[in-house]
């Protein structure tokens, strides 16, 4: 039977000026460890400390434009663009824009706090 899930869990996020996230599929809304789904927006200016997660991140840009840092220069990632972040490689999010970013993302596996590994 397929499982229906009827609300995703507002999870805290990392970085400056406050971010939503949402998560639909995860270790915290849905107990999954496979994979996590997650609706997130953040404002302009929003950014967060470098990190080197052992998950591969999916990020499908929904409205305005995600920057991602990586140690070869930077991609700025549009509405109805997308990006995949490798594991181990080192990434910084932010939007820098006027009018923020919002995105849906999907690790694999899920994301966890203990695998993201994040500059201090």
């Amino acid at each position: 039977m397929p499982t229906h899930i009827a609300a995703p869990t507002r999870v805290a996020a990392a970085g400056t000026a406050p971010k939503l996230i949402d998560e639909y599929v995860g270790r915290v809304n849905s107990g999954t460890a496979a994979l996590s789904i997650a609706h997130m927006r953040s404002p302009a200016g929003w950014s967060e400390p470098r990190q080197r997660p052992e998950f591969t991140e999916y990020t499908l840009v929904l409205k305005g434009m995600l920057r991602v840092a990586h140690d070869g220069g930077a991609l700025d990632v549009h509405a109805g663009q997308a990006v995949v972040a490798h594991p181990g490689e080192s990434v910084c999010y932010s939007t820098p824009l006027p009018e923020g970013a919002e995105y849906v993302a999907v690790c694999v596996p899920a994301f966890s706090p203990q695998t993201v590994h994040r500059d201090e």
